[in-house]
């Protein structure tokens, strides 16, 4: 699957679709691919308050356990309540229906350290 183009990315496999101020955030093919079948997401409360690189939200599948890192900071101000009852569309659509979390972010200037999306496909020839 090819990483959509007008995405950004991070070293941690999360990817992030801006809109205004507002990001939308979840984990890359790359990820769900090696975490395997998800069954459950852990997922944050709609207003609350992250910092860069603090993990937000959990994502288990049957072979481990992961936390998702906030690429940027921000307040939480959507969750894809779909995940609670079905998790596994973070396998089946990551970066459509599988989305995690939207965030309204505070310092615009972070996104200057995520990579572009032919960026992540060079990090990820080196993985």
């Amino acid at each position: 699957m090819a990483n959509p183009r007008d995405y950004l990315y991070t070293k941690d496999h999360e990817w992030i679709q801006m809109k205004d101020k507002v990001a939308r955030i979840g984990i890359t093919d790359y990820a769900q691919n090696e975490l395997g079948d998800v069954v459950f997401v852990e997922l944050p409360e709609e207003e609350t308050i992250v910092e860069e690189g603090e993990g937000f939200a959990v994502v288990e599948s049957v072979k481990a356990v992961s936390d998702v890192y906030a690429p940027l900071s921000g307040k939480v101000v959507g969750i894809n309540e779909a995940l609670e009852d079905s998790p596994e569309l973070v396998n089946e659509s990551p970066f459509d229906e599988g989305w995690i979390v939207e965030l309204e972010i505070t310092d615009e200037s972070q996104l200057k350290d995520l990579m572009t999306a032919d960026e992540y496909d060079a990090f990820l020839e080196e993985v």
